[in-house]
């Protein structure tokens, strides 16, 4: 776990440092030659950087001290600090600390902020520490998980962190903010622990879930100060206008730098307000598109100068997580976190430095994975022996051919818009209808064994035969599985338990790709390579049972979500996320069906 405090010089490094400086003693490294990011302007300056074990001692003009035990030459090109992603759940890649931080380091992503909320549902407080620690360069910083379970009434979820534990988190040094909440929760419980993070010094990171006016300046009393949330410049410019920071999300589920930065002539009163989070980005996307580099990549391609492009990536989060006396800034006293890039538009380190040391060139890594996972991790998927095979129908209790639900459409990621929608009926159990695009949902637990399943139905998939199927439906990481027919869907969860968690695509009785993911059901030990190949195979074969969506299988792990409107769906059943209620699936006998909000 990174504590802050070790971040800081010790008094013989600081010591050191001063001497260094002050050209009592020679520096450990120069980098030379280089355009350095300024860390007080917005300029490219012609300097030196002295660097002295973990920090940085001096920025010199070019050549002022001859001499260094080591020299980087950075001739024709940028330094800049390494890249801050300020908002990410770690589960999510689907890669373990150690095998995202081969990914990301090389890219140029040396700290990030998570928020283990996965890791708590499946195994309560131990699940926190073991995403906070790794043996390799990425350095993770803490967003306290607020709530495990999400919700005390709404689901029954996994395991428990108590309250006691949360705000006990907050005050540690490992804490930079508390971690993202609902919204809709305006209970005294957590409003105390808004205000013990308060009073910790700690930000408090947003889930805005596209509200506005009465619901978004309630979220925001609250002290919530970021939102990774907005897609809209609109919604950039309410909440920036409001003093929140945007957290721009590019990730698997939807690219925000492409609508953000889409009229820069709109945006620009809230640039120097926005840095950049992946938060739940998989491996796929994160080998393909990269990390943080993506969002320095496509702003600049979008038109934003670059330096502003750096400083969101960089020096702007610093600042607002108060990180920046550690990180961020290429500053005296910093740590010598650094990224030598030869074209500021291609966003491409030919060096990346961690505490002073190089730990990549060319984009390839200079170290290894030594995490050792505990036992404890495995076997997690906790499903009854027997499964009746009824347990997938939604019932009518009377003679209808056909009925009225409540079910969900897709846009936007994972955002849902209410509709409704007319099935058919067979031998009294729901259908779905693939030929509207209307197919089943169900979210079953799979941590006590107790054969709870919520099911719903839901447009976008496009499935027109099988089904696919998860083990992390968000946020307490129960299955999630979709499909045309009951027998497929339960041939998926039957694939998901043999395997003990991750994903899968079945047809007819045949498991047509898979990806395994036995550390909680949701992340892979395995090399990052096989990860991203068997993902790949698995986007393939959900694409050949007629999906159209690029990540399937993370947007299925959102769909349950109770605190993104409109209706959301657990293990207990369907939820209006207004409401924060359950509501019945099936509508009175006089409800006219129609495609429009309920």
């Amino acid at each position: 776990m990174t504590l802050k405090h070790d971040l800081y010089p010790t008094t013989p490094e600081l010591a050191r440092l001063r001497a260094v400086a002050a050209g009592q003693e020679q520096a450990d490294l120069i980098i030379r030659g280089g355009l350095v990011q300024s860390p007080g302007t917005e300029e490219w300056l012609e300097r030196d950087l002295v660097i002295a074990g973990r920090h940085i001692a001096a920025l010199t003009p070019w050549g002022h001290f001859p001499t260094a035990a080591e020299e980087i030459d950075a001739s024709g090109s940028h330094v800049v600090p390494g890249f801050i992603d300020a908002h990410l759940h770690i589960e999510y890649t689907n890669l373990t600390p150690g095998e995202l931080g081969r990914v990301s380091v090389p890219r140029g992503t040396t700290t990030v902020l998570t928020d283990p909320n996965a890791a708590a549902n499946i195994w309560g407080e131990d699940g926190l520490g073991l995403m906070l620690d790794t043996t390799t360069p990425l350095r993770i910083l803490h967003q306290v998980s607020p709530t495990a379970p999400a919700s005390d009434t709404l689901e029954r979820g996994g395991k428990r962190v108590p309250e006691s534990t949360v705000l006990a988190r907050l005050a540690q040094d490992a804490a930079v903010t508390l971690g993202e909440a609902n919204p809709f929760d305006y209970s005294e419980v957590s409003t105390a622990r808004y205000r013990e993070a308060l009073v910790n010094g700690r930000r408090i990171t947003g889930h805005t879930a596209a509200q506005t006016h009465e619901t978004l300046w309630g979220y925001l009393a609250a002290g919530v100060g970021d939102d990774h949330n907005s897609v809209t410049i609109d919604e950039v410019l309410e909440r920036t206008r409001l003093g929140a920071m945007i957290t721009v999300m590019g990730s698997s589920l939807s690219d925000n730098t492409l609508t953000i930065f889409s009229d820069l002539d709109k945006v620009a009163p809230a640039l120097r307000s926005l840095c950049f989070c992946a938060d739940d980005k998989q491996v796929t996307d994160l080998v393909r598109e990269g990390h943080i580099d993506h969002h320095v990549r496509q702003a600049i391609r979008l038109g934003v100068d670059p330096q502003l492009a750096y400083r969101m990536a960089t020096t702007q989060p610093a600042h607002y997580y108060r990180l920046d006396q550690v990180v961020g800034v290429l500053a005296p006293s910093r740590l010598a976190d650094v990224l030598i890039i030869p074209d500021l538009a291609d966003v491409r380190p030919s060096y990346v430095l961690s505490s002073g040391t190089v730990v990549a060139r060319e984009g390839e890594c200079l170290f290894r994975n030594d995490d050792v996972l505990p036992d404890w991790a495995r076997d997690t998927m906790h499903l009854p022996a027997s499964r009746d095979p009824a347990i997938l129908e939604a019932h009518v209790d009377d003679d209808r051919t056909e009925v009225d639900v409540r079910a969900m459409e897709l846009y936007h990621g994972y955002f849902k818009r209410a509709v409704t929608a007319t099935l058919p009926v067979i031998d009294g159990s729901i259908q779905a209808d693939p030929a509207q695009d209307m197919l089943k949902i169900a979210i079953m637990d799979r941590h006590h064994a107790s054969g709870e399943r919520g099911i719903g139905f839901v447009r976008g998939f496009g499935l027109t035969r099988g089904a696919i199927a998860v083990s992390m439906n968000c946020m307490n990481m129960n299955i999630a599985v979709v499909g045309t027919t009951d027998a497929d869907m339960l041939h998926a969860i039957d694939a998901l338990d043999a395997m003990g968690g991750g994903f899968v695509a079945v047809a007819d009785g045949e498991t047509l790709a898979a990806v395994p993911l036995p550390i909680g059901g949701v992340m892979s030990d395995a090399p990052f390579e096989q990860t991203n190949a068997a993902l790949l195979d698995a986007h393939a074969a959900a694409a050949s049972l007629g999906c159209p969506m690029r990540a399937p299988f993370i947007i299925l792990s959102f769909v349950g979500m109770f605190v993104v409107p409109e209706i959301g769906l657990t293990e207990l059943g369907l939820v209006d996320v207004g409401a924060q209620a359950f509501i019945d699936l099936v509508l009175p006998d006089d409800h006219a069906a129609s495609s429009s909000h309920l």
